[in-house]
C-alpha cells in the first residue's frame, strides 16, 4: 500500500533492533497497537512498514540497497530506541537512521516540519523503550542534530529498566506512565506531522498553480516564446522584488551564518597558544561588528579543535551555512594565516589567501580578513562598519599581544587563569595606558573572580567599575565595557534601569555579543520580565549554542516560568555538553525540581549523583541513602542545611532557600536578612523565583524588596 503522498513508499517507517523483538515481542505488540491507533484517529489507511526478519539487515533480501532503496522513502521515520539501538556498527543505525536523515534532508519537505501549532517537529519520532546511557543519547543526537525527545515507553522501579508492557500498573511506575495512554500520545504526534506535512503540500500545489502554470513551456528552437516568456518573467520578478524586500531579507540573513572554527596553530613553541586561539577570537569579534552576520561565540566552536569531523558535519550540528578555517603559524617577528571560508552545503571554498606578514602588521591583517569574508558573502558594509573593523584599539604590537594572552588565560574562567590573565592586562595597561580595551578586559577580570567569591566581593567590585568607567572615558562605544558595567550596576549597585540602560546599549552596538545578551537576560530575569530575559537568553544560544553557562540559565528560567520539564531537559543536555563544568550543578539543579514534582525518590538519587561528584566519596552517597529510607526528603533537607552551616563560612543565601523550600518561615527570612547585609550576588533572584511565594506577603520580605529598589518590578504573587 503506497504513502498518502504521492512519490513516497510508505507513511511510517519502524526501525529496530531484532534482537529488541525477541522473547516477549515487544516490538511487534507495539506497532500492532499502534495501527490499532491510527486506525482510529486517521479516516485514510496509513501505511507502516514493519520488517519481521528475525535477523538484522537481511529484510526481504540479503541486498541492502535493493531491500531499502524505496522503503525508507517514507513521511515519519520511528527508531525504537533500545540499549543496543545506538551502534555505529548495527545495521540499523548505519542503513535505517543516517540513511534516513540523508534522505529526508533533501527531499520537498526537509528533515524538520512546521505543525498547525506553530512548533516545529522533526519527522523522526523515536519511541524509547529503556532509560539511556548519556553516551547513548548524545550519539543519538548528533545524528538527529537537536534534542533526543520523543515518546517513552519505560517502565522503572528502583533497579528496574526495561520496555513498558499493556498489563503494566501505571501506580507503581515511577514514570508514571501507562502504556495505552503513549500509544495514543504516539497516535497524536503521527497525526500532527502528517497534517503539517499535507499543509506544506497543498501550499506548494498552490504556488506552482498560480505562479507556474500561466507561463507555458517554450518548445525546442521556439525564439519568439522564450523572449515572449523571459519578457513576461521579468515584468513579474522586478515589481516583486522591490515589493516584497522582506523575503530577499530573511533569505540573505539565512544564508550568512558563520562559524569560526579555532585556527590550527603550527608554531613550533608550544607556548603560542594564546596565539591561534586569539587570532581565531579576532576574526569573530570584527565579523561580530557586521550586522547582516551572526557569528557564533568561539565556546561552541572551540569544543571541534580535538574533533575529527567534517566541514558539513560541523555545519549541521551548529546549524551555520558557513565555515571559517586556517592555520597560525608565529616564528620570532614572522607571522602566517592561512585563512578559508567554505559553504557547508557542498564544502566549497568561497574564498581563502594566505598572510605572510610581520606582526606589526597584525593590524591591517585583521581588517583585511573580515573585510575580504564580507566581500565573498556579497556583504555590504556599512560606513560605521567598516570603520569598526579597521578600528585598532592600540598601535602598539607589544600591547596587542599582552591582551591576547589576557584574554586566553580569561576564557578559561578558572582561579589560576584570571590571576593569570589579571597580570596579561596590566601589563599591556602599563605599555598603553590608552588601551581600552585592555582595561575592559581587567575589568572583566576583577567582576568574574568577586562574584566567584575568589578575591573579595567589595573591593573586586569597586575595582571592576573604575576599570569599566575608564575604558568607557577612552572608547564611549565600547560593548565589552558596557556590558561588564552593566553586570556591576545590576549585581552590585542594585540600580536597575541604569544597568538596562547600559547592557541594552551593549546590544545594540553589538547584537553578536553573547555575554551582553546573557548580562541583560539575567537583569530581566532579576525584574521579573520572564518573556523577555527568554528572548535574550536564546539570542545567547542561537550565537553559542554549547555555552554551559547559557544553558545552566536556561534550565533556571524555565524552572521560573514552573515549566520543568523543560527545565529537566535543559539539565540533561548542559550534563551531556560539560560533564565536568556540569554535573555537580545540574544533579543539585535535578535534586530541586524532582522535590517540586513530588517525585521524591527521583529527587533523592539525583543529590545522591550531585553528592558523589561533590566529593568523589562513595561514603556520602551511601548516607543520603540511609538519610532517605529512614526520614524521607525531608531528612536530606536537614542534612544539606547541617552540611551548610558546618562550613568555615556558610553561605546564607543557600540557608535561606533551603528553609523557604521546607516553608520554614522565620528561619528563612533570619538568612535573607543576613544574606542582603551580606549583598550575597544571586539575592535578586528572590523577585522573581517561585521558591520564595509562600514569603511574598511577609512584611520583613517586602522590607527586603523594598530596600533592594525592586518594589515596582514585583510580578509574583
Amino acid at each position: 500500500m503506497a504513502s498518502l503522498v504521492p512519490g513516497f513508499e510508505y507513511d511510517i517507517f519502524i526501525s529496530y533492533r531484532q534482537k529488541d523483538n525477541k522473547g516477549d515481542r515487544w516490538v511487534s505488540e507495539f506497532v500492532e497497537a499502534l495501527k490499532t491507533e491510527l486506525e482510529s484517529t486517521f479516516k485514510e489507511e496509513i501505511s507502516v512498514y514493519f520488517d519481521i526478519n528475525p535477523h538484522d539487515g537481511l529484510l526481504e533480501t540479503h541486498e541492502v540497497d535493493a531491500s531499502l532503496k524505496d522503503k525508507l522513502k517514507c513521511l515519519i521515520f520511528i527508531p525504537i530506541i533500545s540499549r543496543t539501538y545506538c551502534d555505529p556498527k548495527s545495521f540499523a543505525w548505519e542503513h535505517e537512521l543516517k540513511a534516513f536523515v540523508e534522505l529526508a534532508s533533501q527531499d520537498q519537505f526537509g528533515l524538520k516540519v512546521k505543525l498547525p501549532n506553530g512548533n516545529v517537529a522533526n519527522r523522526i519520532l523515536p519511541v524509547r523503550i529503556y532509560d539511556l546511557d548519556n553516551s547513548d543519547i548524545k550519539l543519538f543526537e548528533i545524528v538527529l542534530g537537536g534534542v533526543l525527545r520523543g515518546i517513552e515507553f519505560i517502565y522503572a522501579e528502583p533497579g528496574v529498566n526495561r520496555p513498558l508492557k499493556s498489563d503494566d500498573n501505571e501506580k507503581i511506575n515511577l514514570n508514571k506512565t501507562k502504556y495505552r495512554n503513549q500509544i495514543n500520545k504516539a497516535g497524536n504526534a503521527i497525526k500532527d506531522i502528517i497534517t503539517a506535512i499535507g499543509h506544506h503540500e497543498q501550499k506548494q500545489e498552490e504556488v506552482n498553480k498560480e505562479v507556474f502554470k500561466p507561463v507555458s513551456v517554450p518548445r525546442k528552437n521556439n525564439k519568439t516564446r522564450i523572449l515572449t516568456g523571459s519578457i513576461i518573467l521579468l515584468v513579474l520578478l522586478i515589481p516583486g522584488y522591490f515589493l516584497i524586500p522582506k523575503l530577499f531579507t530573511a533569505k540573505k540573513e539565512l544564508e550568512k551564518s558563520i562559524a569560526v572554527l579555532t585556527f590550527d596553530n603550527l608554531s613550533s613553541d608550544e607556548d603560542k597558544t594564546w596565539f591561534n586561539e586569539g587570532i581565531t577570537d579576532i576574526i569573530i569579534n570584527q565579523l561580530s561588528e557586521v550586522s547582516d552576520l551572526r557569528v557564533l561565540g568561539r565556546t561552541s566552536t572551540l569544543r571541534y579543535r580535538e574533533e575529527q569531523k567534517s566541514i558539513s558535519e560541523i555545519g549541521k550540528e551548529l546549524g551555520v551555512n558557513y565555515i571559517i578555517e586556517g592555520t597560525v603559524q608565529l616564528q620570532a617577528n614572522k607571522m602566517r594565516i592561512s585563512v578559508q571560508l567554505i559553504r557547508v552545503r557542498n564544502e566549497d571554498h568561497i574564498w581563502s589567501d594566505i598572510y605572510d606578514r610581520e606582526w606589526t602588521d597584525i593590524f591591517n591583517v585583521q581588517s583585511d580578513i573580515a573585510q575580504r569574508i564580507a566581500e565573498g558573502l556579497r556583504t555590504v558594509l556599512t560606513p560605521e562598519e567598516k570603520e569598526k573593523i579597521e578600528k585598532n584599539h592600540t598601535q602598539n604590537p607589544e600591547a596587542f599581544t599582552l591582551y591576547l594572552q589576557g584574554r586566553f588565560y580569561w576564557n578559561k574562567r578558572t582561579v589560576e587563569g584570571l590571576k593569570k590573565s589579571e597580570e596579561y592586562f596590566e601589563r599591556a595597561i602599563t605599555i598603553d595606558p590608552n588601551y581600552a580595551l585592555a582595561y575592559a578586559g581587567l575589568a572583566d577580570t576583577y567582576f568574574i573572580q568577586a562574584y566567584w567569591g575568589w578575591i573579595p566581593w567589595t573591593e573586586g567590585m569597586a575595582s571592576s567599575k573604575e576599570l569599566a568607567l575608564r575604558a568607557l572615558d577612552i572608547d564611549s562605544n565600547l560593548p565589552e565595557a558596557h556590558t561588564v558595567l552593566g553586570g556591576i550596576l545590576c549585581y552590585y549597585d542594585w540600580k536597575w534601569e541604569e544597568a538596562r540602560k547600559e547592557l541594552k546599549y551593549a546590544v545594540e552596538l553589538n547584537p553578536n555579543f553573547v555575554t551582553a545578551h546573557q548580562y541583560y537576560s539575567e537583569l530581566l530575569n532579576f525584574l521579573g520580565e520572564n518573556e523577555e530575559a527568554r528572548k535574550h537568553i536564546s539570542i545567547a544560544l542561537q550565537l553559542d549554542p554549547f555555552f554551559p553557562i547559557l544553558l545552566n540559565l536556561s534550565c533556571g528560567y524555565f524552572y521560573n516560568e514552573g515549566k520543568l520539564k523543560e527545565s529537566l531537559d535543559e539539565c540533561r543536555v548542559l550534563q551531556e555538553l560539560d560533564p565536568e563544568f556540569a554535573n555537580r550543578l545540574v544533579f543539585r539543579k535535578e535534586f530541586y525540581i524532582y522535590v517540586k514534582q513530588e517525585e521524591d525518590l527521583k529527587a533523592a538519587e539525583a543529590l545522591q549523583k550531585a553528592q558523589y561528584m561533590d566529593t568523589l566519596n562513595s561514603k556520602n552517597v551511601n548516607l543520603i541513602s540511609d538519610i532517605y529510607n529512614k526520614s524521607g526528603i525531608n531528612g536530606l533537607w536537614n542534612w544539606l542545611i547541617e552540611l551548610e552551616r558546618k562550613k568555615s563560612i556558610p553561605n546564607p543565601f543557600t540557608l535561606a532557600n533551603i528553609y523557604a523550600k521546607l516553608n520554614q518561615k522565620e528561619e528563612a527570612l533570619n538568612w535573607l536578612e543576613k544574606a542582603f547585609e551580606e549583598h550575597c550576588p544571586d539575592i535578586p533572584v528572590i523577585n522573581n523565583s517561585p521558591d520564595y511565594d509562600n514569603l511574598r506577603s511577609e512584611p520583613r520580605f517586602q522590607a527586603i524588596i523594598k530596600k533592594m529598589g525592586l518594589s515596582e518590578y514585583q510580578k509574583r504573587k
